[in-house]
């Protein structure tokens, strides 16, 4: 084809998209104007997935939370439609040209995740509501297949997990600065604290749960000998920005994820042995058995609700006799419980407990924010929402996902060469435990926001023991 004829295709195209728009316009149909955006994230995705897969991961931290799209399904615009998406590409591409690794398939976390991923379509079919059920395998599965197994490809060039790490951490610091902002129009109070910053997160519950889990990653770089004085004084100050963040967000469970993880890093960097950490965990759970009545009398001492007052509110940590949220976990987790005595084996189908919790609900356990409706949200724990869900095996195969993973990150983190992998990987080790021990108390794997470190971290770890974890120093410098 001539360059004459060249110009006068492009010509034609390009008049007859413009007639075409016309057209739509003069008839109301304003979607039209999207579609240059969605035929760039096409091309984008068909040629440059890693572009597309940080696009989206600079996008999560901005997303809205839509309750009802149709049917009575909730989605996060716009990420999770650009997940699902990203999704089908690499599908297309990985049936057509079979290129992946099949060392990430073979590799034991992999084989763990997919497990867990059989068995929730597994009870998604035994469910009591298996369009709740299906959405719920189908949101797990395109977080898992972009944010882990694309996610290990993407990672392959090292380059590529600092631009993730930082692609999700500058829009949160946006979300945290609003949030800031905003709460400092009400005084820093504890009661705007819970909403204040909408519509970026439902509650302060999720913001300090993601606040904490990206907070040791950041930490980690300070510890880089390849950053200039001025790239770590701009850490510094970020640091700073997500501290008051976390401090303000009056969520204790990111508190005490943090001092947990500041434990665990001291043991990391020591070598404590695995054993002795284990022993030490299992003589904890015998001894608060072997005085459980006189430790719940203790705490049941505690009056300190939730409060202004930092310290005060530190100290409500451990209420269980008045603070209304300590007392609704209680209740939320009981109603699991019986629930899962109900139907041990299967559960009551993925993303259902708040639908079927409220007939398991006790009047002695109720607390001021109960509802008898039971539409008040979640199990509140990482564990006992799939025990409830999708039975015994639900809440094992996810067990093994975080035994599998504890145990890779810190074996894999005494055997990488490279200062700078280390870095990394305990960064993303913290980050992850973070999540961990904030899924004792409470539960945000149905966030986008949630999925995308979760699973990424995950991907980090696996990508830097295939693919890093022997290179040199000069060789993983950025």
């Amino acid at each position: 084809m001539s360059d004459i004829q060249k110009h006068r295709l492009l010509y034609i195209i390009g008049g007859s998209f413009i007639l075409l728009l016309a057209i739509f316009l003069y008839y109301e149909q304003f979607w039209i104007l999207g579609l240059p955006i969605a035929l760039a994230f096409v091309g984008v995705a068909l040629f440059k997935l890693d572009w597309l897969f940080l696009i989206i991961t600079f996008l999560t931290p901005l997303s809205i939370n839509v309750e009802d799209v149709g049917g009575g399904f909730g989605l996060h615009l716009p990420t999770e439609p650009l997940i699902f998406g990203l999704m089908l590409v690499f599908l297309v591409r990985v049936f057509y040209d079979n290129h992946f690794d099949h060392k990430v398939l073979r590799h034991p976390l992999t084989l763990l995740i997919g497990i867990n991923l059989a068995w929730i379509l597994i009870t998604t079919f035994t469910s009591e509501d298996p369009l709740v059920s299906l959405k719920f395998f189908l949101s797990r599965l395109w977080f898992v297949v972009g944010f882990f197994f694309i996610a290990t490809q993407v990672f392959r060039d090292d380059r590529n997990i600092h631009r993730f790490i930082w692609m999700f951490t500058i829009p949160l610091m946006i979300v945290a600065i609003y949030t800031i902002v905003m709460h400092s129009t009400h005084g820093f109070d504890q009661k705007s604290a819970h909403w204040v910053m909408q519509p970026f997160f439902k509650d302060h519950t999720g913001y300090g749960a993601i606040l904490a889990m990206v907070y040791p990653i950041v930490w980690a770089y300070l510890w880089s000998k390849n950053l200039t004085l001025n790239s770590k004084i701009v850490i510094s100050v970020v640091m700073a920005i997500l501290t008051l963040a976390i401090i303000l967000s009056y969520t204790r469970a990111a508190w005490v994820s943090l001092v947990g993880v500041l434990v665990l890093f001291v043991l990391v960097q020591i070598k404590v042995r695995w054993w002795i950490v284990a022993m030490a965990v299992l003589m904890g759970i015998g001894a608060f058995f072997s005085f459980e009545d006189q430790i719940l009398m203790k705490l049941e001492q505690n009056r300190q609700d939730s409060s202004d007052d930092l310290a005060e509110h530190v100290n409500s940590i451990s209420n269980v006799a008045t603070d209304a949220s300590n007392l609704e976990r209680i209740n939320r987790w009981s109603a699991a419980l019986r629930m899962f005595e109900e139907r041990p084996v299967f559960g009551y189908g993925p993303g259902t407990y708040k639908f079927h919790y409220a007939p398991f609900q006790h009047s002695s356990q109720l607390s001021t924010i109960s509802t008898n409706f039971g539409d008040g949200g979640n199990a509140h724990s990482e564990y006992f929402g799939p025990l409830a869900e999708m039975g015994v095996f639900g809440m094992l195969t996810f067990l093994m996902i975080i035994a599998m993973a504890l145990y890779k990150f810190i074996t894999v983190y005494y055997k990488t060469n490279s200062r700078e992998m280390r870095i990394v990987l305990m960064g993303a080790f913290l980050g992850f435990v973070t999540y961990i021990v904030h899924g004792t108390m409470n539960n945000y794997l149905d966030l986008d926001k949630a999925n995308v470190p979760f699973w990424g971290f995950l991907a980090i770890l696996v990508a830097v023991e295939l693919y890093h974890k022997d290179k040199s120093e000069e060789a993983t410098a950025y």
